[in-house]
C-alpha cells in the first residue's frame, strides 16, 4: 500500500523531550487527548482561513468536524480531522523537530518544571507528543488541503520515525494510537466522554466520538447577547452549575482593551456555604480560545467571587509549555482587574435598578463581599458602594446604601457612625445611640461581626470618615438640640470631680479611666474603648478566638468608662460613697459590669451575680 519509505531520526532536542513526555508527565494522561483535540480544532479552523481565499479547495464536500474511534479488542485509539492536513515536508518537520521552540533552555525549563507540575503540555509543536504518553506506537495519516499525495507518519517514540506515502487519503490528518498494555481504559467510550466534556466541550467543530456528537453545549459566550434567548442562558447556566435552578444575576461582556476577553458569568440563588457544605471552590473556568485552560480558576478571579459560576476566554492569553500553565503572570492579574472590576460595576447598576432583588443577592451572598473588602484594597472603592446596613432611619430589615447615608447626613456632619449589637432591637435599647438620637443624627447598625472590620477596613466614604460610636474620643457635630440642653439637673463639678476619683480607685482593676459623659442622655454609664481603631464587636471576635484556642476569656486590656453626671444613679452612687463605702463599691462594680454587657464584652458571671444578690440584700432590708 505504501511506497518510498524513508527513515529519520528524531532531532536531538526532540528526542529529550520525548523521554520528559514520556517518563516525567506519566501520570497525567488525560491531557493527551485534550491535546490532540485542540490541535485538529486549530488544523480546522486553519483550512476555514485558508480557505476564504482560495479559488478552489480540495476535497470541499468533506465536513470540518473532529472523529474519534476506539477499539477496545484492538486498543486503538483514532482522532481524525478534515482540516488543512500536512504534506511529506510537514510531517516531517512539525513531527520530527521541535518547531520553533525546540532550544536548550526551552528544554531546561520543561524538565524543571515538570518536576514541579506533571501536567505540562501545550505549546505549538509539542501537544502532539502527549500521544506517547499513552501509545507504545503512533502513526499520523495526513493529506494537504493544497491536494498533493498523503502521507503517513510513523514511530513508537524512541530514536528515529519513518515517512512513507499512503495513496488513497481524504483532506486532513488522522492520528492511530495503538495504546501501551497500561493505557487500555482510552479505548473505553466513558473515559475518552468525560475527558471531552471536561476539556474541549466547546470547541467550535463537532467532535464525534464513535458517530455520536459529544460537544453538544455552545460556547454561547462568544455569541453576541441579542443572539442568544433567556433559555440558552439558563440551560447553560444549568450546565455549568450543575444545578436546576435559574440564576439570580448574570453578566455577558466581551472587552477589547486592555485584553480581548469574552466572560459570561452567573450568580446562583442560593449560598451554599452557609447550609453547612463547606467552603465553595471558585465556579469560574479559564478558557483559551474555547478550549479549556484552568478548571475552576483560582487566579482568574480573587477567592471572594468563588460563589460565581461562569467562563472567561481570552484569545490573547499566552501559554507555557502547559495549557494550565499561563506563561505571564501579570497578564493574568490584568484580566483579574478587568473582570473584577466589572462585575462590581454590574452590581452596582443592578442595585440601582432593582433595589430590591439586590437586597436579595446581598443577603445571600454580602458576606462576600465584606470579605473582600476586609483583604484586598485594590476593590475597596467599588465594593463600598455595595454594602448595605441597616439604620435608625431606615426601614428594620431594609438595609441602605452608605450613598443614601450620605444624603441624609447633617449639615456639619463630616462623619458616617455606625455601632454593633446583636439585633437592631439591643442597639436601640443600649447607651450608644442616645445622643445620636436627640441630636437626630442617623448611625448605621452593623449586626454582623464582621462589619466593624469592613468599615475599619474602609476607613471613609466619599470623604467622610466611617466613625464607630463606641469610641472614647467621639466627636460628634453640634446641632439645634445642643442650644435646649439642661445642664441644671447634674452633679456640680466639685462632686462630679470626687466622684470621678473615687472610681478610678474603686474600679482600677477594671478600668483604663473613668470620665464625664457628652454624649450619655438617660443611661448611667457606657464602655468605650480607648483604642480608636478596636471597637467592642472587633474585641467581642478576638475574644471569641482566643477562647476557641484556649486562650482563655475576657476583654483583651482595660476600657473606659463614661458616666452621666445627669442620671439619678449616678448622684446617688456620689453621696452614697462617702456615707456606705462598700455599697457604693459594689453598685460601681455592677455598674460597671452592666456598661461591659451593654458594649457585648465578656464579664465574670459568678462574681456579678453573687454581687447583685447582695445589693439587692441590702436593698430590701435583709
Amino acid at each position: 500500500m505504501t511506497t518510498e519509505t524513508t527513515t529519520h531520526e528524531f532531532q536531538a532536542e526532540t528526542r529529550k523531550l520525548l523521554d520528559i513526555v514520556i517518563n516525567s508527565l506519566y501520570t497525567e494522561r488525560d491531557v493527551f487527548v485534550r491535546e490532540l483535540v485542540s490541535n485538529a480544532a486549530d488544523a480546522l479552523e486553519k483550512f476555514r482561513h485558508e480557505s476564504l481565499t482560495a479559488s478552489e479547495v480540495f476535497d470541499s464536500h468533506m465536513p470540518l468536524e473532529i472523529n474519534i474511534a476506539l477499539d477496545d479488542k484492538e486498543h486503538l485509539f483514532t482522532i481524525s480531522d478534515t482540516g488543512i492536513g500536512m504534506n511529506r515536508d510537514e510531517l516531517e518537520h512539525n513531527l520530527g523537530t521541535i518547531a520553533h521552540s525546540g532550544s536548550g533552555t526551552f528544554l531546561s525549563e520543561l524538565a524543571e518544571a515538570a518536576k514541579k507540575d506533571v501536567n505540562l503540555i501545550g505549546q505549538f509543536g509539542v501537544g502532539f507528543y502527549s500521544a506517547f504518553m499513552a501509545g507504545k506506537k503512533v502513526r499520523v495519516q495526513s493529506r494537504s488541503w493544497d491536494g498533493g499525495e498523503g502521507h503517513e507518519w510513523v514511530s513508537d517514540g524512541t530514536g528515529n520515525f519513518t515517512i512513507s506515502e499512503c495513496p488513497g487519503l481524504h483532506r486532513g490528518t488522522k492520528i492511530i494510537i495503538e495504546l501501551k498494555d497500561d493505557a487500555y481504559n482510552y479505548a473505553e467510550k466513558w473515559k475518552v466522554e468525560s475527558i471531552i466534556k471536561q476539556y474541549s466541550a466547546f470547541v467550535s467543530f463537532p467532535i464525534k466520538l464513535d458517530g455520536e456528537t459529544i460537544n453538544t453545549v455552545q460556547a454561547i459566550w462568544t455569541k453576541n447577547k441579542s443572539e442568544i434567548s433567556d433559555q440558552e442562558y439558563n440551560d447553560f447556566f444549568k450546565f455549568i452549575a450543575s444545578g436546576g435552578d435559574e440564576p439570580l444575576y448574570r453578566l455577558h461582556f466581551s472587552a477589547d482593551a486592555p485584553l480581548a476577553i469574552n466572560a459570561l458569568l452567573f450568580v446562583p440563588k442560593e449560598n451554599f456555604e452557609v447550609f453547612g457544605f463547606g467552603r465553595m471552590e471558585p465556579g469560574v473556568n479559564l478558557y483559551c480560545q474555547r478550549v479549556l485552560i484552568d478548571q475552576h480558576s483560582k487566579n482568574i478571579l480573587p477567592e471572594w467571587l468563588r460563589f460565581l459560576k461562569g467562563v472567561v476566554d481570552s484569545d490573547d492569553l499566552p501559554l507555557n509549555i502547559s495549557r494550565q500553565a499561563l506563561q505571564d503572570n501579570a497578564l493574568v492579574n490584568k484580566i483579574r482587574k478587568v473582570v473584577t472590576k466589572r462585575f462590581l460595576r454590574f452590581l452596582d447598576e443592578e442595585a440601582g435598578r432593582d433595589e430590591e432583588t439586590y437586597l436579595k443577592f446581598f443577603s445571600a451572598f454580602g458576606y462576600f463581599l465584606k470579605e473582600g473588602a476586609t483583604s484586598e484594597y485594590e476593590f475597596q472603592k467599588e465594593l463600598a458602594k455595595l454594602m448595605r446596613f441597616e439604620s435608625s432611619k431606615g426601614e428594620a430589615g431594609k438595609p441602605i446604601s452608605l450613598t443614601d447615608y450620605l444624603g441624609r447626613m447633617q449639615p456639619d456632619q463630616e462623619s458616617i457612625y455606625y455601632i454593633n449589637g446583636p439585633s437592631r432591637a439591643a442597639i436601640e435599647a443600649g447607651p450608644y445611640v442616645e445622643m445620636f438620637r436627640k441630636k437626630d443624627i442617623e448611625i448605621l447598625y452593623t449586626l454582623e461581626p464582621i462589619d466593624d472590620f469592613v468599615l475599619s477596613h474602609l476607613r471613609e466614604f466619599e470623604g467622610k470618615k466611617l466613625v464607630s460610636a463606641d469610641r472614647a474620643d467621639l466627636d460628634m457635630p453640634k446641632t439645634e438640640s445642643d442650644s435646649v440642653t439642661d445642664e441644671t439637673d447634674k452633679l456640680d463639678d466639685d462632686a462630679t470631680s470626687a466622684l470621678v476619683a473615687w472610681l478610678k480607685e474603686t474600679l482600677a482593676e477594671q478600668i483604663a479611666d473613668v470620665t464625664v459623659s457628652k454624649r450619655l442622655v438617660d443611661a448611667p454609664a457606657m464602655i468605650v474603648n480607648p483604642d480608636g481603631y478596636m471597637t467592642s464587636t472587633m474585641e467581642r471576635v478576638l475574644s471569641a478566638s482566643r477562647q476557641e484556642k484556649g486562650l482563655g476569656l475576657g476583654a483583651s486590656g482595660k476600657k473606659n468608662l463614661e458616666i452621666n453626671a445627669k442620671n439619678a444613679l449616678i448622684k446617688q452612687l456620689s453621696s452614697l460613697c462617702e456615707k456606705d463605702a462598700e455599697l457604693a463599691a459594689d453598685i460601681a462594680r455592677q455598674i460597671h459590669d452592666n456598661a461591659m454587657i451593654q458594649a457585648g464584652l465578656v464579664i465574670d458571671p459568678l462574681a456579678m451575680v453573687e454581687r447583685n444578690y447582695k445589693i439587692l440584700a441590702r436593698a430590701a432590708g435583709a
